[in-house]
């Protein structure tokens, strides 16, 4: 074979400016026959242009390749030198260039022009052509005697030896020698060095951003200043990509004048030269290499998939082993003297062997992935790109992906595929060390070895005898560019006679040699190992547990032997295995089984089975299929079916339609492959077995490509009739298959309901969402064809119906499988034509089916439960079927364990009061559970639409997301059977009812009326005159009287709180009242009136006055005057609420402040809430203050500071505002006895300086570090919240001019300094702290004179921002209840808790709050001044007098305490809570939760001093925002009044069934059960708490996260009380009819209550006691008595030595040693019994508090309602005679009327502590005149004796005489109006 080659000799014309170059000579001067001469040559001889040049240039050489229209690549090495040119020449050929430019532009004497030597070859040996032309020029140059013609002769004609590792050496007749090298295997690339070069240019990363960027199909554009270079790295990026041949456009150097080729479309790589760089700088989507600079620069718009890891880490790892060895040693302690670094040569082949090793890799087990479908006459190979991707779980891999979709792995499955060819290294590789190359990855070392290998093999292909060197080729004597300019004589014309006889004598010689002929070794193609066998480790190892395959074949087994209640059982559990891969091709091989002779019959029920299963499957599948999921059940589904009537059968496909898969293209073509390989294999096989029966083999075992490799190895052998009859039987096979598919296709295509020629319309299933229709269940008819949604990737899908989309699509798929497998054109015209016959006799077919589906029964749906409704609760809509969907927790998704309690199915109804769901499990191993899930209407904070699709029976469209501030989320998916119009009437009403008009619509007024949707209100005008106000109260007043012929007027006055006063009915008590009448509110009535007097009494019988005569403040007495030395004085200066509407009535102000001053101070601060005193320390005398802040400045003229000139306004009455500003805060600190014996007045007895400064010492550093921390200085405690800043700094800012600006100095321990720079006097060195600190707005503390004398001091902070709760409220529902899983993993529960700042409000309340309470325990009076004073000031206020005063810890303390500084004092409920329509823009703010929370906070600190237990507090949380109670209504007590709300009438006799307050519920449950009650309470005497305010201190409260499924929320007493009656009496019956059953019961978390299941040891004792008594017949004992009579004795038993018994040690009353600051779990989380054994030892209790050394004093004494002695409660008593019951005699006894506990009491005597019985008044029905019965006292006036009937018994009574009698009578009657 001879080296095929033109040579010529191009020049150039001599032009000055650039010019082109022209062909002189070539030889041959006609084409070779099989090789063409290529155009446009000469440009790639001078690629940057021809030019002249001033001064001779070396030669050059390089080798550009081209590549011709057949994409065959020809070789053109250029080896240029530079020719002296004549200027005489020069001159006489004009330019052709510009016709304007002259000779003149030339300025030297010597120009050289270039000409270049090309020899064009299609083999490339570059080191040859450049010694083949370097010697023709060397001839030349130096003159041999040796003619040209012979040497270019010789050159042309000598033979090359063919391909195989041969070598030949060969002369061109000048004495020259050099020996060509062919390489070993001709598949394997040459690479030289070029390989290592370009990983020295660029480095390791950039080589492989090149080299992933080539597979992916990118273009590629290489510069450098040298064109070898450009050649080099091409060639050097082609050979690493091995066994992958680049098939796009490929220029190693272009030209500059075809730059624009840089533009096109398609990807390449292309090398230019550097001094282009500029023309390259515009290319958006190219990736440019810069040789010389060694950089690779990625457009932004160029995403470059990278290798998946972890192969790219070995790669690198692999690569810089073999580019830097001694990588390996540089932390060596003893490294190797010297490593010997690979030659360059050798280098190359290792990397190009870790890119090898890399190819097989990617690529192993592709082999088991061909499709053979065609063997002769030439094998049709297809790659089934699905099934490697998913064996290799590599879907994801988007290079992967790219690579199997390009071009050159295309090619590489042609060339390679075909399995009996000759093989190659890499064949080797893929076949035999796939293993080897796993176990090695991990271990570089060994990596290193096989690489080391593989780099032999490649170097041994390349230079086989590398001992061999003859090479003799001459060079030139001297440097060309030294001789003189005239010296070189221009290269001579040549004699093509001459040439041309060489070429014929050697073609002569030729063709009478025998032809030589390669051998090529061909083999079979070893397939390597199946990828199954090493892709097993990426698999879900939970997937692939034997148990979940287990369920999966015992459900199936269960459907087919008809068992199916047990198969319904592991449905679920079934669905949930089917996630998994393993599962899903197991559930295929499992229903393969049960198919006999392609059908399988079933009943309807087993069909649903089959059915849901296949869906769940499908479900999952990607449109591409990657497991072969869908491929192994399109068999099955056209085998299941069930007969529908005479001659009528459904199969499974028309159930299964709605999968993405059935309309994927590429999903047919690769079944249809799979399909003809079995074919053609059964087909060779049956031919075999002929043959080889009687050798005794059989090829059953071999695979299709083993068999398709016999077959070609034996094809030349055949005759050419048996090769005919071959083609043949395989064409008929494709035809026959390309039928069966046609058929297929029509089966999943076409949907049931085709009467109607429906649409397909698009719905992106296309985009891999698959829609579940698990549907089919008996109801399949009509609905399957009504949410058939698919789209079947047809287009124009407007313009026709089903049948002809069909047809088109199934016409584009045999068009496509058919061209590609060679069937004739005869068959696929009739395919055409039969193809609509066999779509239109299907949709016939499937009419009659669809017509009986119809007929069959509709599906059974559970029965639908009612829920139970409160008294007065009344149904708005009835309940529409939904599901209630799992949201983001996980406990009732049977995440934590357990099956799933959700999904469920059932009913949502709407009552008055609430928005309930009742249902049941869609699990059928929790079926029988009920789910509840409720929550109060008035509590929606959000609702929105959501749609829902969900593995279930029925496909669901619509959906609702309800969300409530109780913490509840309710996800509801409508059923179908709900009519889309029906849902959104549900959401009107929704809408209609949570936000109502007026707050007359709330549930609170309308509970009990008929359900009506609320009444509009006309909108109250804001300021309503004072008249009608002062109407409204006398109205109040007559009716309160009782006079009940008055007209009701327009709002029906329902009863409301039961507020007892401490005074009985019957005196006519006044308040004393500073008699200063004010002149401005003469007019306005202010004087009391007589007709006002009871409203008055009902005033002073509201909290705030209950509360001021406990703590002294004001006290009630028969006159009007009052001791003037009192400090306080309770002033009615706002009893019409004309000053603050805000305010209650009745006030605490200084004695000396008259109420015209009080009514101007009022205007300074916003919303007119002046300061005033709400609470008093008993200990200290120190006063607590609240009020709003001041106005900001400017805003009234007046307001201004005193020392700017105040224009307009008189002169006098801007510096009088101030200063009765300051007087009122001087009369405040004058109350203080500190104040006064720090003045030298009179003390108070009973608090002694001595007393006062022990205090202050042990106080102060306390203090100090306090006001440090709510300062934020730099002496911050760690751990104190500085996050937002909000109360972080209470810094001075020295612009304040009201109050002191040393802000908190002397507390935090610094100096002041002098206001007026002087000495400090003594009197300042004295002072130690404040009288009064005043917390305040930092904004707002403006307007007044400094006070010099340091008596009031103000503390700054930023106020917690109203929007800021919001926001962070916000957060915290969707932490605590997410709408659904979070994607990201780190957004967990803790850190979402952590975002929404919540703890970080409570820390930042409970911080200021704290500093308070030590600021009142050290004897200084705090005002917090805040906002406008009805949010953050009420929260502070309100835990300060929790943490202060003992009382506010009981039942009775905590209500007066929220009556008093939150719904008088007028905290916005209303608006807070967006009750109406007017508030619904401004959100719901949880002002009161947070408060509740702290309170929690505290609790859980402090659980021995709380009367109260943990339940009590979310009963609050959850009812003030309920509605079902009034208390929370409304926004102050002048609305309340406004309304007729706020006394209830005494006339009215209670409503007993409907509790309007909130107070009272509480009231008469805690008489029923211990639910509210603390057992742990056994307070210190005047105990001041301090909690810890650390976030890390605090808890998350679970009234945020519990959830009880069982019976909704455990708020409403009733409902739950009446569920578990109901749930007892059936768990009885089933006793009485079922064997005995086990005690023992699972508890959930998420579906029981706790607390009643499992309920602390106490409870359960009372609760075994009141069983007991039950069972013995005896009356139950309320559980209070039996407490408190067991509290008694234990704290009446002597002390014993012996350690205490198990019945005395649970009782704990005062005895308790327990640590009094808990943080650990106490009696209520020890559910055990026995675990309680709380230490009783007296003498060992010891307190916290920081005065230590009081002794410790009975727990009764603190609060009265645990003794039944103490006086304070007996609202009156005396003897009275009693009958007893049935056969008893009268006794006397001493009768106890109990107003606080609404209860008569009756003991043995007057001393007797042991109460003896009790009648609870909430039962009497009448109290009347009775007469003496048998046994009745003597003597006794028949008036003395009266009956009391209760809803039980009559008792009869008998007092002394008459009056008495009447006394009693009265009393019992003033008690039950009052309640």
């Amino acid at each position: 074979r001879r080296i095929l080659k033109f040579y010529f000799l191009p020049t150039v014309r001599n032009w000055v400016s650039e010019g082109q170059g022209r062909i002189l000579q070539r030889f041959p001067e006609k084409d070779w026959e099989d090789n063409p001469f290529p155009q446009g040559i000469e440009l790639f001889c001078q690629p940057s242009g021809w030019q002249l040049v001033a001064e001779r240039l070396p030669a050059s050489f390089f080798v550009a390749v081209l590549t011709d229209i057949n994409s065959e690549r020809h070789y053109c090495a250029c080896f240029t030198f530079w020719e002296f040119v004549d200027p005489q020449l020069q001159r006489a050929e004009p330019c052709e260039a510009d016709e304007d430019e002259t000779p003149r532009e030339v300025q030297t004497s010597h120009l050289y022009a270039p000409k270049s030597l090309v020899l064009v070859s299609r083999l490339d040996h570059t080191e040859v052509f450049r010694n083949c032309l370097s010697l023709i020029y060397t001839v030349h140059v130096d003159g041999l005697s040796v003619p040209l013609e012979t040497v270019i002769g010789n050159l042309l004609t000598c033979i090359i030896p063919i391909a195989g590792g041969s070598q030949r050496t060969i002369t061109l007749g000048a004495g020259d020698r050099q020996v060509i090298q062919t390489p070993i295997n001709e598949s394997l690339p040459v690479s030289g060095c070029s390989v290592a070069q370009l990983f020295r240019q660029l480095g390791i990363v950039n080589v492989l951003y090149l080299f992933c960027a080539a597979l992916t199909e990118h273009k590629i554009l290489f510069l450098s200043r040298s064109y070898q270079r450009l050649t080099d790295a091409c060639r050097a990026l082609l050979a690493i990509m091995f066994p992958l041949k680049y098939s796009f456009t490929y220029v190693p150097i272009l030209p500059g004048k075809l730059l624009e080729v840089l533009s096109t479309p398609t990807p390449f790589i292309i090398g230019v030269n550097s001094t282009f760089r500029s023309e390259t700088q515009e290319l958006l989507d190219v990736v440019i290499a810069d040789l010389d600079g060694g950089t690779v620069t990625i457009p932004e718009c160029v995403h470059i998939s990278l290798l998946p890891e972890p192969l790219l880490q070995y790669t690198q790892t692999a690569l810089s082993t073999v580019l830097d060895p001694d990588l390996q040693v540089a932390d060596h302690a003893f490294p190797p003297s010297s490593i010997q670094s690979s030659s360059l040569k050798i280098q190359d082949k290792e990397i190009r062997a870790v890119f090898l090793w890399i190819f097989a890799q990617l690529f192993q087990g592709y082999r088991w992935c061909l499709h053979i479908i065609r063997i002769h006459p030439e094998p049709v190979i297809r790659f089934h790109k699905a099934a490697f991707l998913g064996q290799r779980a590599q879907t994801e891999d988007d290079f992967l992906m790219k690579v199997l979709d390009g071009m050159a792995f295309a090619r590489f499955v042609s060339e390679r595929g075909p399995p009996y060819r000759s093989t190659d290294l890499f064949d080797d590789l893929i076949a035999n060390q796939v293993e080897r190359i796993r176990q090695e990855e991990v271990f570089p070392h060994k990596v290193m070895n096989h690489i080391k290998e593989l780099a032999e093999h490649l170097f041994k292909n390349e230079n086989p005898y590398p001992a061999v060197a003859m090479h003799k080729v001459h060079r030139p004597a001297e440097s060309p560019q030294n001789c003189p300019a005239h010296a070189s004589a221009s290269f001579p014309h040549l004699d093509e006679v001459t040439v041309q006889l060489f070429i014929d004598h050697a073609h002569a010689k030729l063709r009478s040699a025998p032809p030589v002929v390669k051998a090529e070794l061909k083999s079979m193609v070893p397939s390597g190992p199946h990828l199954a066998d090493f892709v097993e480790r990426n698999g879900n190892v939970l997937a692939n547990s034997a148990r979940r395959l287990e369920v999966v074949r015992n459900c199936i087994t269960y459907v087919f032997d008809n068992k199916m209640l047990e198969a319904k059982k592991l449905m679920p559990a079934v669905l949930r295995a089917l996630k998994g891969r393993a599962a899903r091709v197991c559930l295929t091989q499992e229903l393969n089984q049960h198919v006999q002779q392609n059908r399988a019959v079933l009943d309807d029920q087993q069909f649903e089975y089959i059915i849901r299963m296949m869906n769940c499957t499908l479900q999952d599948c990607s449109h591409m299929d990657e497991h072969g999921i869908a491929a192994a059940l399109l068999p099955l589904v056209t085998a299941f079916c069930r007969k529908l009537g005479a001659g009528i059968t459904q199969f499974a496909y028309s159930c299964v339609q709605e999968h993405s898969v059935w309309t994927t293209m590429q999903f047919w073509e690769a079944m249809f492959y799979s399909d003809v390989q079995n074919h053609i294999r059964a087909l060779y096989l049956e031919t075999e077995e002929g043959t080889m029966v009687d050798e005794g083999l059989s090829g059953a075992g071999k695979s299709a490509l083993e068999l398709a490799s016999e077959q070609r190895r034996i094809w030349p052998t055949l005759s050419k009739e048996a090769q005919q009859e071959r083609v043949q039987k395989e064409e008929s096979t494709v035809f026959s298959q390309a039928i069966h598919y046609a058929n297929r296709m029509s089966y999943l295509l076409l949907p049931l309901d085709t009467s109607k020629n429906r649409l397909l319309r698009h719905t992106g299933l296309g985009d891999g969402e698959s829609v579940s229709n698990s549907y089919v269940t008996n109801s399949i008819a009509g609905s399957m064809a009504e949410s058939y949604d698919t789209e079947s990737g047809f287009e124009d899908a407007e313009t026709s119906d089903v049948a002809n989309y069909v047809v088109r699509f199934i016409n584009r798929f045999v068009d496509k499988v058919c061209n590609e497998s060679g069937v004739t054109n005869e068959h696929l015209k009739a395919l055409h034509t039969m193809i609509p016959d066999i779509v239109q006799m299907h949709i016939e077919t499937l009419d009659a089916v669809h017509r009986e589906s119809k007929r069959l029964p509709p599906i059974q749906k559970p029965k639908l439960l009612r829920p139970t409704l409160l008294q007065g609760e009344e149904l708005v809509m009835d309940g529409m079927r939904v599901h209630l969907i799992p949201d983001g927790r996980e406990e009732v998704m049977g995440v934590m364990g357990g099956p799933p309690l959700l999904p469920a199915e059932g009913a949502v109804f709407l009552t008055s009061y609430r928005i309930i769901f009742k249902g049941t499990p869609t699990d059928p191993l929790v079926g029988e559970q009920v789910v509840t899930r409720s929550f109060p209407i008035a509590a929606l904070t959000k609702e929105k639409r959501i749609s829902v699709t969900l593995p279930m029976d029925q496909f669901i469209q619509e959906g609702l997301q309800l969300r409530s501030c109780t913490f509840q989320l309710m996800k509801v998916a409508f059923d179908e059977e709900v009519a889309s119009d029906l849902a959104e009437v549900f959401r009107k009403n929704v809408h209609k009812l949570r936000y109502p008009q007026h707050v007359q619509g709330t549930f609170a007024f309308t509970v009990g009326q008929a359900t009506r949707l609320v009444v509009e209100q006309k909108s109250k005008d804001k300021n309503q005159s004072l008249k009608t106000l002062s109407k409204n109260l006398v109205k109040t007043a007559k009716r309160t009287i009782g006079r009940q012929h008055v007209t009701r007027k327009k709002y029906t006055p329902p009863t409301w709180e039961n507020r007892s006063s401490l005074q009985s009915e019957m005196d006519e008590d006044e308040i004393s009242v500073c008699e200063e009448p004010d002149q401005s509110s003469l007019t306005m009535s202010s004087t009391i009136r007589s007709s006002d007097r009871q409203t008055m009494s009902n005033v002073v019988e509201r909290a705030c006055c209950r509360d001021y005569q406990r703590l002294g403040l004001g006290t009630l007495s028969n006159s009007l005057t009052r001791s003037k030395n009192e400090p306080f004085r309770i002033s009615t200066a706002n009893r019409m609420y004309t000053m603050c509407r805000s305010y209650p009535g009745l006030l605490i102000v200084p004695q000396s402040i008259p109420d015209s001053t009080i009514q101007r101070i009022s205007r300074c601060y916003r919303q007119s809430r002046f300061p005033v005193v709400c609470w008093r320390n008993s200990r200290t005398k120190a006063l607590l203050l609240r009020s709003a802040g001041l106005h900001a400045k400017g805003v009234v003229g007046f307001f201004k500071s005193p020392n700017a000139p105040s224009a307009g306004v008189g002169p006098s009455q801007a510096d009088s505002t101030s200063l009765e500003q300051e007087k009122y805060l001087q009369a405040i600190v004058s109350s203080m006895p500190s104040y006064s014996e720090a003045t030298g007045r009179n003390t108070l007895s009973g608090y002694s300086s001595s007393h006062t400064n022990l205090s202050d010492k042990l106080r102060q550093p306390k203090i100090g570090a306090l006001m440090r921390q709510v300062m934020g200085g730099k002496e911050d405690i760690p751990g104190t919240f500085s996050r937002g800043g909000k109360w972080g700094s209470i810094r001075g800012s020295g612009r304040l001019s009201v109050y002191n600006p040393d802000v908190g100095n002397r507390l935090a321990g610094k100096e002041s300094p002098q206001p007026n720079g002087g000495p400090a006097d003594t009197y300042f060195l004295r002072q130690q702290r404040a009288y009064l600190y005043i917390i305040g707005d930092k904004a707002q503390l403006r307007g007044g004179k400094q006070d010099s004398f340091q008596q009031w001091e103000v503390v700054p902070i930023e106020v917690c921002d109203v929007r800021q709760v919001k926001n962070s409220f916000k957060k915290l529902m969707k932490a605590c209840v997410p709408s659904s899983a979070s994607p990201e993993p780190n957004m967990t529960f803790h850190r979402c808790l952590e975002e929404s700042d919540w703890m970080g409000l409570l820390h930042r309340v409970l911080q200021v709050s704290v500093l308070v309470v030590e600021l009142l325990d050290s004897g200084s009076s705090v005002m917090v001044s805040l906002e406008d004073g009805w949010d953050v000031t009420t929260q502070i206020v309100s835990l300060v007098q929790l943490l202060s005063d003992p009382y506010y810890r009981t039942f009775d303390g905590f209500r007066l305490l929220v009556e008093k500084e939150w719904l008088s004092f007028g905290h916005r409920f209303s608006h807070r809570s967006a009750q109406t329509v007017a508030g619904q823009n401004s959100g719901f703010t949880p002002i009161f939760l947070q408060f509740l929370d702290c309170v929690h906070q505290i609790h859980l600190q402090f659980p021995m001093e709380f009367e109260f237990s943990q339940h009590y507090l979310k009963f609050l949380a959850y009812h003030y925002v309920s509605n079902r109670f009034r208390t929370f209504l409304l926004d102050s007590d002048y609305e309340r009044i406004e309304l007729g709300v706020l006394y209830e009438e005494k006339g009215e006799r209670k409503n007993t069934t409907v509790c309007k307050s909130v107070w009272d519920y509480i009231e008469r449950l805690t008489k029923k059960t211990p639910i509210f009650y603390n057992y742990m309470f056994a307070p210190e005497d005047e105990e001041v708490l301090k909690p810890y305010s650390f976030i890390s201190n605090l808890k998350v409260w679970d009234f945020y996260t519990e959830e009880t499924l069982a019976e909704g929320p455990p708020f409403d007493w009733e409902l739950v009380r009446g569920r578990a009656e109901h749930v007892a009496e059936e768990t009885g019956e089933r006793a009485d009819s079922v064997a005995p059953r086990s005690q023992r019961r699972i508890v959930w978390p998420c579906y029981d209550d706790c607390s009643k299941v499992l309920p602390d040891a106490i409870t359960k004792l009372l609760q075994d006691l009141q069983a007991l008594e039950a069972e013995l017949g005896q009356v139950s004992e309320k559980w209070k008595e039996t407490w408190d009579r067991i509290k008694t004795t234990q704290r009446n038993e002597p002390k014993l030595d012996s350690r205490p018994s198990f019945s005395s040690s649970l009782l704990m009353s005062s005895n308790l040693s327990h640590q009094r600051r808990s943080q650990s779990v106490y009696l209520q989380e020890s559910r055990v019994c026995s675990s309680i054994n709380l230490a009783l030892d007296c003498e060992a209790s010891a307190t916290s508090t920081p005065a230590a050394g009081r002794t410790r004093t009975s727990t009764s004494t603190l609060y009265s309602q645990f003794q039944s002695t103490e006086s304070e409660n007996r609202s009156f008593e005396g003897i009275l005679y009693k009958k007893g019951a049935l056969l008893k005699p009268w006794k006397q006894r001493w009768f106890v009327l109990d107003k606080t506990k609404h209860q008569l009491r009756y003991y043995d005597s007057r001393q007797d502590k042991e109460c003896k019985g009790v009648i609870e008044l909430a039962e009497v029905e009448s109290v009347v005149p009775g007469t003496p019965t048998m046994g009745a006292p003597k003597n006794i006036e028949e008036k003395a004796f009266f009956d009391l009937k209760t809803t039980k018994r009559v008792y009869n009574f008998c007092a002394e005489n008459g009056l008495h009698a009447q006394l009693w009578v009265d009393s019992i009657q003033s008690c039950l109006s009052d309640a």
